[in-house]
């Protein structure tokens, strides 16, 4: 069938109300094909989908993105797709890909979201579609049970505590039961358990098929799994790794893949620039100490000082912390360093010394009991490997390369990376044909979506844009209040904390907000609890650090009234659809921070091109990321809320306009009174 208004046999994209539109020249026609046919079909009202859900609702936008993504299956092209929130765009990418027959590579943002896809989506569709298709999944090895590494941690007497004697047992008893290995099986393990890195292998630990666990190995299962399905689903992190390490089994995939679809794109670039660079860090060292320390004394006690040498291995790891925190107090969360200084102080290049030297040693020893197991090899190689990372860390970084120092409560991360991945990216797509396609709800700010598509090496590649369906314009307002304090004023935190009171109070909870530092989360949270408990409201405030993110989120849903305050890893990937979150208060312009060294770098590359870094730089970054946290706002058709952004320089500056632009079409009010009466007003739905 064709959609109305289209003659058989031609593909458009169409205008929708709320889209932002590609421009003519970028959606050239395309011949209709039995593809383009069978996912018009599919998707329709009374398509396949429409058969295993009640609730589907045909929806031009994502046929349109359907359509599009057909073709460039068909044509083997390049594809970047910006789809707004409601557009359906997990089923957009998803039908015409299986309907092709290709062979498709599928990778998503992060591990939760390949589970969703593999565990709920594609069994749905391959239902509905009557597709006798196979499907992967292949996550990095950190993620699989190592029967090895269990057999160790077994026999190992120097768990950290009492939570890791328990988190073990509860390992050991479903290593009974399990066929995949996947650690995501097992409910109650947080990943970020001491426990997971002794049960669980590395590329530098793995002893690949000289292991005595090889034939039942996790990892080699998931890997023989994926190269014999017709769909495999990895994440962007396993993709980058495997680009750089060779490790992850995705080099042995993807000649063989016809079709490469990256989703939740807009992540890509900086999961590509943390996999592509080369790290040296004090938890490498003590990681190294610990299982050096363990085999020793179980299968070469007396042979060589174990002790003594992950002794000079912890010093090391300590020292090269000490010597990169510098005069720098407490970390609490994250902070980055530029290289310039740390690199020429005589500390820091002593504790690289040590490092090269704890690793020389153990390399020393480790040479001469390396034929009496397979782990000694392995531990050999990586002794090596650190004391030449300490080397090359203290030369100069490669052309092209920036370094940085990552700074974390209780570790340090010397870091040299390429800045993009346009290289890396370009050299992947030259290698064969196939379909390389990428979308996201937010991937820049204007038509050609330069915020992606330049850093990722894509120019030619075709752009298409779909706004939301959902009617924002009557159902969600934006308030940016003038008479506000600026950012960079003392008061500013505190100001924020007495708005999301007072839009809080009216509302009866259900808000979030939204800051862009770790410093203004606290600040928030704490005269937040002052203003409540002044007025004597029972709202409660829950603030990121308080559990994880799960937790909280599950808290705040719980709770008859709450206000979440949240970070970073708050302003995407929440879903709160309904009556439970309709006010989010962003705290102010999400810009890049200035002194951050990877920002600093790209300026200056700008800079030197003769190009304006705060339009093509700053300003895009801040769209894109005020979009991010927007769009936790309205999340289904009948979704209605409040905006607010604290930060006048939205109301007041020429880029403010950029910045509106940017985001859904919601109706702007220009008073709190107004906003404040918005909010009552869902609330007064809300209790009917």
């Amino acid at each position: 069938m064709s959609p109305p208004g289209r003659p058989k046999g031609e593909y458009r994209s169409a205008e929708h109300a709320g889209s932002s539109m590609t421009p003519a020249d970028l959606a050239p026609r395309y011949s209709s094909s039995a593809l383009q046919d069978a996912v018009e079909l599919a998707l329709g009202a009374d398509g396949a989908l429409a058969s295993i859900d009640p609730n589907h609702a045909e929806r031009a936008v994502q046929r349109d993105m359907a359509l599009a993504i057909a073709a460039a299956i068909e044509d083997r092209s390049a594809l970047v797709v910006e789809a707004g929130t409601g557009v359906g765009k997990t089923f957009a990418y998803l039908v015409p890909a299986l309907l092709s027959g290709a062979r498709t590579l599928l990778s998503t943002a992060t591990k939760t979201l390949q589970d969703q896809l593999f565990v709920r989506d594609l069994p749905r569709l391959r239902t509905a579609l009557n597709l006798p298709v196979t499907v992967a999944l292949l996550k990095g090895r950190s993620s699989y049970l190592c029967l090895h590494r269990l057999g160790r941690a077994r026999q190992d007497a120097h768990l950290p505590d009492r939570f890791a004697v328990r988190a073990l047992a509860k390992v050991e008893a479903w290593a009974q039961t399990t066929t995949s290995g996947d650690l995501a099986e097992l409910d109650g393990l947080d990943e970020r358990s001491s426990i997971v890195p002794l049960v669980t292998s590395s590329r530098e630990n793995c002893l690949g098929s000289e292991c005595p666990e090889y034939r039942q190995c996790h990892v080699m299962k998931a890997r023989r799994e994926a190269m014999l399905a017709d769909l495999v689903v990895v994440n962007h992190h396993l993709f980058f790794a495997d680009m750089a390490l060779r490790d992850s089994g995705v080099a042995e995939l993807l000649p063989s893949v016809e079709v490469a679809i990256f989703d939740e794109a807009h992540q890509l670039a900086e999961a590509g620039v943390q996999f592509l660079g080369t790290t040296l860090g004090s938890a490498q060292l003590i990681d190294f100490a610990r299982d050096m320390l363990a085999v020793g004394l179980q299968q070469a006690r007396g042979l060589a000082p174990w002790q003594e040498l992950a002794a000079g291995c912890d010093h090391a790891a300590r020292e090269l912390r000490l010597a990169a925190q510098g005069e720098i107090g407490e970390v609490r969360g994250s902070l980055k360093l530029r290289w310039v200084e740390r690199s020429g102080a005589a500390a820091f290049l002593a504790a690289l010394t040590r490092v090269a030297e704890a690793g020389e040693a153990a390399a020393g020893a480790l040479d001469t009991v390396s034929e009496i197991a397979p782990d000694f090899v392995r531990l050999h190689e990586r002794a090596v490997r650190l004391a030449q990372l300490a080397g090359q860390f203290g030369d100069r970084p490669q052309a092209g390369h920036i370094r940085w120092i990552d700074l974390l409560a209780h570790q340090a991360r010397l870091v040299e990376s390429p800045l993009d991945i346009r290289e890396a990216l370009r050299e992947q797509m030259a290698k064969s044909a196939k379909a390389w396609i990428f979308t996201s709800a937010t991937l820049g700010d204007d038509d050609r979506l330069t915020w992606f598509t330049e850093p990722a090496g894509l120019d030619d590649a075709r752009v298409v844009r779909l706004g939301s369906p959902f009617d924002y314009r009557s159902h969600a307002r934006v308030f940016v209040p003038r008479a506000f304090p600026k950012p960079s004023d003392a008061g500013h935190a505190d100001a924020v904390a007495r708005l999301a009171a007072r839009c809080a109070t009216a509302l009866g909870g259900r808000t979030f907000v939204l800051t862009t530092t770790l410093r203004s989360l606290q600040a928030v949270g704490a005269q937040l609890r002052v203003a409540f408990d002044a007025a004597g409201e029972a709202i409660e405030v829950l603030v990121q650090g308080q559990g994880s993110k799960r937790q909280l989120m599950q808290r705040f849903l719980d709770a008859p009234h709450a206000v979440l305050v949240g970070s970073q890893s708050f302003w995407e990937g929440v879903d709160v659809a309904g009556e439970a979150l309709q006010c989010v208060i962003i705290d102010k312009l999400p810009f890049p921070p200035p002194n951050d060294p990877l920002v600093e770098a790209r300026v200056k590359r700008l800079e030197s091109d003769g190009r304006n870094a705060f339009a093509e730089y700053f300003v895009a970054e801040a769209a894109v990321a005020l979009k991010q946290g927007a769009g936790r706002l309205i999340r289904s058709e009948t979704d209605r809320g409040l905006l607010v952004v604290c930060d006048p320089r939205m109301a007041t500056m020429g880029y403010g306009r950029r910045l509106f632009a940017a985001l859904p079409p919601m109706t702007r009010v220009d008073d709190e009174a107004e906003a404040i009466a918005w909010l009552r007003e869902l609330a007064g739905v809300a209790a009917v």
